[in-house]
């Protein structure tokens, strides 16, 4: 065993009780499934992680829009790299933003990721070796390549949300990453992969709250604020 199994032994052994638990659910419904405990699974975790997805995708938000205000201040001062700086806090603290703020859910979550990447990656299910739609094993890869073009597809859909296009390095990754991932997943276990998917879709229907909600609630103060002046 590696380090990094020694490491997230605990957790992977709890997550691996959970898709149990999960199954068993299933079993209870009369739809006895893997594929749906991953599913099930995975949902749940993403609920639970929701406060921490909804910091992340609004601090990368606020970032993308000072990317004008910030490029400016490269231009104004780059024979000054300590002015800079300067600058670069005064704008944050104006702003009311935190760099850090968009990495530290991240690194929260990463743990939970690398655990989840353990627990299915060479997972062994009490019921054998069990099979999901079109799949023949949830233990070997996808032999129609269906799954890592659903999580390349899915991939992108998650980055198209929050990139900004006038960003060109932000744009070239919404195409390569999910490029890159798509391949990563022809390799991996199809209960790996579903994994992936489903956490996928489930954050675009939380980004697609947090951005809905910030519209509403930046449409209610500006209808406020026009209403004061009148």
């Amino acid at each position: 065993m590696d380090f990094l199994w020694s490491i997230f032994e605990p957790l992977v052994h709890l997550l691996q009780r959970t898709v149990e638990f999960m199954y068993q659910l299933t079993v209870s419904a009369g739809i006895p499934s893997y594929g749906m405990a991953i599913i099930l699974m995975t949902v749940v975790i993403k609920m639970i992680l929701y406060p921490l997805t909804v910091k992340q995708v609004k601090s990368m938000k606020a970032m993308q829009e000072l990317q004008p205000k910030m490029k400016r201040l490269q231009e104004q001062y780059k024979t000054n790299p300590q002015l800079l700086q300067q600058e670069m806090q005064k704008l944050y603290r104006e702003a009311g933003v935190n760099p850090l703020a968009g990495c530290l859910p991240m690194l929260v979550q990463m743990p939970i990721l690398m655990a989840i990447f353990y627990a299915l990656k060479d997972a062994t299910y009490e019921g054998g070796n069990p099979s999901f739609l079109w799949l023949p094993s949830l233990s070997e890869a996808d032999p129609y390549y269906i799954l890592p073009v659903l999580s390349a597809l899915s991939t992108y859909l998650t980055s198209r949300q929050t990139t900004d296009g006038s960003n060109q390095q932000m744009k070239m990754m919404m195409y390569v990453m999910p490029i890159f991932i798509g391949w990563m997943s022809m390799n991996f276990a199809a209960g790996l992969v579903i994994y992936w998917i489903t956490m996928n879709l489930v954050q675009v229907v939380q980004q697609w709250f947090i951005f809905r909600e910030e519209k509403e609630d930046h449409g209610g103060s500006k209808a406020k604020k026009e209403k004061k002046g009148k």
